[in-house]
């Protein structure tokens, strides 16, 4: 039995435009409530989130019966941080502050057991398998890893070309907050320069044959980056969903 098809990886390098959500809880009943909604993807968030790989694992878990792909963001662009991930059945990835071609090739090398890359082989201990079920994972598991890649600062820009003639690199994420903020712009990604450096990054992504990503969580900006080409767009989060509405209720009843 080989690896299972990764379906947003297929869609995603079709040209489709998949619509996803932000996890940041931490918690898997809520990811399982999440995965109910219809997304085509959701973040289960280990950079600016409460995770670890336990509720990594769990929240993976949760989502196994939905049609949302789990999207692990991890931490760092680590080489051990991404052998756990997958190996609790993570299939795809996202990576934060990536600035060079170098750290692209070596995150390509992260996701693929050798001689491609640098992956352990612990597959009979491991999720991903289902414990040892597909027993032709380590052969076919290579193809179906999707590896997206945050471009984040202003040096990540300067060598946005360079990461995106890295082979294995199935799409480039640009972090708003964090470009805008390296901009001089903090908390203002709606700035004129910040839009349009964005919008010249997708641009030069979807240019490359890559697909271009972006997390926006008002109408207006998300309308914008979907018309200048972006692919796989984050349009919430739940710790805001829940926040904004707990507050609407609470500021209607007690006004």
């Amino acid at each position: 039995m080989a690896a299972p098809i990764n379906t947003f990886k297929q869609r995603l390098l079709a040209g489709e435009t998949l619509i996803g959500c932000w996890l940041a809880t931490g918690e898997d009943y809520v990811a399982e409530i999440m995965g109910t909604a219809g997304f085509d993807w959701l973040v289960i968030d280990g950079e600016h989130s409460p995770n670890d790989l336990r509720s990594i694992r769990a929240q993976l878990t949760a989502l196994a019966a939905s049609g949302s792909e789990p999207v692990v963001r991890v931490p760092l662009g680590e080489t051990w941080m991404i052998k756990q991930v997958l190996d609790v059945g993570a299939r795809t990835v996202l990576v934060p502050m990536v600035e060079t071609a170098e750290q692209a090739r070596q995150l390509v090398r992260d996701c693929r057991y050798p001689p491609e890359g640098v992956r352990g082989v612990g597959s009979a201990l491991g999720r991903a398998t289902m414990f040892n079920s597909v027993k032709d994972y380590v052969a076919t598991a290579n193809a179906q890893i999707c590896l997206l890649v945050q471009v984040e600062s202003r040096n990540g820009l300067e060598h946005l070309d360079e990461i995106l003639a890295v082979e294995g690199v199935d799409g480039v994420f640009i972090g708003p907050a964090d470009l805008a903020t390296d901009m001089g712009h903090a908390g203002n990604s709606e700035a004129a320069e910040v839009k349009a450096a964005i919008h010249g990054a997708i641009t030069r992504i979807a240019a490359a044959g890559k697909a271009p990503g972006i997390l926006a969580m008002a109408e207006a900006p998300i309308q914008r980056h979907i018309d200048s080409g972006a692919r796989f767009v984050a349009v919430g989060a739940d710790v805001v969903l829940l926040s904004t509405a707990a507050r609407q209720l609470a500021a209607r009843w007690k006004g």
